[in-house]
């Protein structure tokens, strides 16, 4: 038997039986014109052993001469099955008409761009393709083949572009951690980078990640609104796997950084991506299980905040044994990664941390808690920690009124489930972003515009009765107080002369008087207008609510400091309301604070000094109830004379009986309530005609400015504008000085201390400041000293007070609208008058008469002459009053 056959791979090779195959037949050597009949058995086909020798030696010639015998023409097998087949629709095609009608079908393909996306271009390549575009797509395919990439991944990224939002049963969390979801989320993210544009054409994050590079800055915040907007995917991806997601946006926004600035990995080492205004925001109360491991946006007050500690992230250990390094590993947030055995020598341990070669990251815990105003009636306020990591450590201080954006993780506390048992585990909240509320309130929050319209604001000439007119225009009334709030809200100007005495910029007012007068409503006002406020009442606060307080820790058992209302309040206004119900061990505390603006603590062990830089605004009622005008300030008032002393305005609200101003009280109220009522439609609140909310009436009426600019122009004034002192008249202020002394000592109503001198300084400043001036003149110490003439002159008997002002009746005429200054002398005749007519006649009168002569001479003590225009004013006809030109008599209607 020969070897040679059997070496051929193609000497077994036989073809299988069948009629329409003619390579079965085996024998080559007979004539093409010889039928075979066909095979009868096996024997036949294998011709026995003999039979195999001859196949093996003979075998099938495949290649040759003979090859083509096999495309002969047999008829006999030549021929196929009829049965079934349906040819009655097709007609037969000559080789010319099919490859006619193949190259139409091409050119139709090119022409409607088939062959892109999914289907390979070459695979509708013809000879009429452009020749230049061959070498273009050759030198693509050896491009990936050299990376490493198959043919097929362009139509495989072309398909996961179009299938990304099916995660194929995947959860979205383990969608986005495989590699084709992950490369094309940043793909996507890393384009939204660098072509973003807003309406104006501008590119935003180019011109972010311009200014994060010159501050040398890791954080890149970006707009979630604007992400939905053109990624709708991956803003749904987002708060169901914020771990896995901001991880890619952070490799992608580094690739995105270094590709512009190749330098920076040598400043910073990561990019982190903050994500900002999430549109849902969730209280700390409503936070469940189903917030687990999702991106949350929360808000409250920080409470409490510890010092920033290195965490570990990246970890080295030296093996003790043998020396060797282990690592490196990447420690998480929740488990301790630890090496089982040293792979140099094999042992168990032990494992020390090698300090040099382990990376830390900063690390500080926070506790947040709801605000104030958002604790449901008779419900406890709750707290929430939130861990702060790298660049956001120190960002935030107690006091502070936060947005917080972050992951909500449940994390391995030993003593909570000591106390609660195995199965529960504590919340924290892992940081992202932190917006706080002063940002939002602070000068560089204002735009162009906002700057523009307050400037433009400021050059109006009776700006400063403008702002006056829109401090609570709700509140019908109480000019002396709407005026001393606005001074307060402005403010002084601190001075620290050599950082060695400090003087309090700050105005502490103090509102006292009868119940019903909207004391309260101020100080609620305040509230919502002024940047940073803490209210607090005088029964619910005790001294170290106030001040500060120790506490232990329950965790690490150290004692630590925790702020009160008025360290809070710092570079703010803190309210307090019913001053009066104030223990006097409590108040006696906030005598600091309200002069020094600073609290000192020593208490276990912990001696320092807060800063508590803030506008003191207290209301409180008098003794028995009411305010008696028979007895003095001091008597009215339970409150010592130090704490009297500290503050700069005394405003005294007394509730008259006067038919006409009640009146008028009572139509402004109803009128407030109608137009405000939830039912009513903005038309009809607008028809409604509104009784004005500051001096006076028809000609004379002011303007009263809105409330989000008033807002806006306080924050631009408190930030922009410093008024010096060296134009101020110090005579003027030193001759009212010791006129109000003597005055003190005479009536021995308040005392009248050194105090007070800088009181005025302070409102002349803070009157400056409203009108935007950088210097204080003779306008702002004349107001100054009107204001504290009429704080001083209220908390007289009420036999000392007129005798006072017409003593001071120069000073207190100041702006003042002379009609109002003579309604005020005109009221006082009547009121004289109808008290007469009461004495005598025993019942009340219907009107009452007041011989012009009596106007007129009154009018002359303060310089005023001219009575005509005010008989015409719509200030006289609203107050029921009528000129008798025969008689020479004013008349008043009840």
């Amino acid at each position: 038997m020969s070897s040679e056959p059997s070496s051929d791979p193609f000497s077994m090779a036989t073809s299988p039986p069948g009629p329409a195959q003619p390579s079965s037949r085996t024998d080559r050597s007979s004539s093409p014109d010889r039928d075979l009949p066909p095979f009868e058995d096996e024997s036949d086909l294998v011709g026995g052993e003999q039979g195999d020798q001859e196949v093996e030696e003979d075998g099938e010639e495949l290649f040759g001469d003979a090859l083509e015998q096999d495309y002969r023409v047999i008829p006999e097998l030549d021929t196929y099955e009829q049965e079934g087949l349906d040819m009655s629709e097709y007609s037969e095609m000559s080789e010319g008409e099919r490859q006619a009608a193949e190259r139409e079908i091409r050119d139709r393909d090119r022409e409607e761009g088939r062959g892109r996306g999914r289907m390979r271009r070459g695979l509708l390549y013809d000879e009429s393709d452009d020749e230049e575009e061959r070498p273009a797509r050759k030198r693509r395919m050896a491009e990936k083949a050299a990376e490493g990439e198959g043919e097929d991944d362009e139509d495989m990224l072309v398909e996961s572009v179009t299938t990304l939002e099916d995660t194929k049963g995947h959860t979205v969390r383990e969608w986005v951690a495989m590699l084709g979801p992950k490369t094309e989320i940043k793909n996507r993210f890393k384009n939204f980078l660098r072509t973003h544009i807003d309406e104006n054409g501008h590119n935003v994050y180019r011109e972010k990640i311009r200014q994060m590079v010159e501050g040398n800055h890791q954080s890149l915040v970006i707009d979630y609104n604007t992400l939905a907007a053109s990624l709708q995917v991956l803003a749904y991806f987002l708060p169901e796997a914020p771990v896995e997601m901001l991880q890619n946006f952070d490799e992608a926004a580094k690739e995105v950084v270094l590709g512009m600035y190749p330098n920076y990995e040598r400043i910073v080492q990561e990019i982190k991506v903050r994500i900002q205004d999430l549109p849902l925001v969730e209280e700390i109360r409503s936070l469940r299980q189903l917030h687990l491991n999702q991106l949350i946006k929360t808000n409250g007050v920080v409470t409490s905040v510890t010092g920033v500690l290195p965490q570990l992230a990246i970890v080295k250990y030296d093996c003790n044994k043998c020396g060797f390094v282990l690592g490196p590993f990447y420690q998480s947030q929740n488990t301790e990664t630890k090496p089982g055995a040293c792979p140099e020598c094999q042992s168990q341990g032990p494992f020390e941390i090698n300090m040099e070669q382990t990376l830390y990251k900063n690390y500080q815990r926070v506790t947040m808690q709801e605000s104030p105003g958002k604790v449901p009636a008779g419900r406890l306020p709750r707290s929430k920690d939130a861990i702060l990591l790298d660049d956001l450590v120190d960002t935030v201080k107690p006091g502070d009124e936060i947005e917080l954006t972050g992951i909500y993780h449940n994390n391995y506390d030993g003593s909570l489930n000591t106390a609660n048992g195995f199965p529960v585990f504590a919340t924290v909240i892992q940081a992202n972003y932190i917006q706080k509320k002063d940002d939002k309130l602070a000068a560089n929050s204002l735009t162009d515009e906002d700057i523009k319209a307050v400037v433009a604001l400021s050059k109006d000439q009776r700006i400063g009765e403008r702002i006056f007119a829109s401090v609570a225009p709700s509140i019908y009334g109480h000019e002396d107080i709407k005026r001393s709030i606005a001074l307060a809200l402005f403010g002084g100007e601190p001075k620290n002369p050599g950082g060695k005495h400090k003087v309090r910029g700050d105005l502490n007012i103090l509102v006292c008087g009868d119940p019903g007068t909207a004391k309260s409503q101020f100080l609620k006002y305040v509230e919502k207008t002024a940047p940073r406020v803490v209210f607090t009442t005088g029964q619910g606060a005790s001294a170290v609510g106030l001040t500060a307080y120790v506490q232990r820790n329950p965790v690490s058992k150290e004692w630590t400091l925790e702020a009160g209302a008025l360290v809070l309040a710092d570079k703010g206004v803190c309210l307090i309301d019913e001053f009066d119900k104030m223990n006097d061990a409590d108040r006696t505390s906030i005598h600091e604070a309200m002069e020094q603006q600073s609290i000192s603590v020593s208490k276990a062990g912990i001696v320092t000094s807060l800063q508590a830089r803030c506008t003191v605004i207290a209301a409180a009622n008098p003794i028995g109830g009411r305010y008696d005008p028979s007895l003095t300030f001091s008597e009215n008032v339970d409150l010592t004379e130090p704490i009297l002393s500290r503050f700069d305005i005394l405003c005294v609200v007394r509730d008259v009986v006067d038919s006409v101003e009640d009146e008028r009280l009572a139509r402004f109220v109803t009128g407030s309530h109608i137009k405000h009522h939830p039912g009513a439609t903005a038309a009809e609140g607008q028809d409604e005609p509104m009784p004005p909310s500051f001096e006076g009436d028809g000609d004379n009426t002011v303007e009263p400015l809105p409330q989000e600019l008033l807002k806006k122009y306080i924050i631009y004034a408190k930030e922009k504008v410093h008024p010096r002192l060296h134009q101020m008249d110090q005579d003027k202020i030193a001759k009212m000085y010791a006129d109000l002394r003597r005055e003190s000592m005479a009536t021995g109503s308040i005392p009248i201390t050194v105090r007070h001198i800088e009181s005025m300084i302070r409102m002349a400043e803070a009157h400056a400041r409203m009108h935007l001036r950088d210097y204080v003149n003779e306008d702002d110490v004349n107001m100054a000293i009107r204001i504290m003439l009429e704080s001083f002159i209220a908390t007289q008997k009420f036999s000392v007070m007129r005798s006072m002002r017409k003593t001071f009746s120069r000073y207190l005429s100041f702006r003042k609208d002379t009609h109002q200054l003579l309604l005020f002398l005109l009221k006082q005749l009547a009121q004289d008058q109808s008290a007469y007519q009461r004495s005598r006649y025993g019942t009340t009168q219907d009107q009452v008469q007041i011989a012009e002569k009596d106007l007129a001479d009154k009018a002359r003590q303060i310089n005023i002459h001219n009575l005509t225009s005010f008989y015409s004013s719509d200030l006289f006809k609203s107050n029921h009053f009528t000129l008798d030109n025969k008689r020479k008599v004013i008349i008043q209607s009840f």
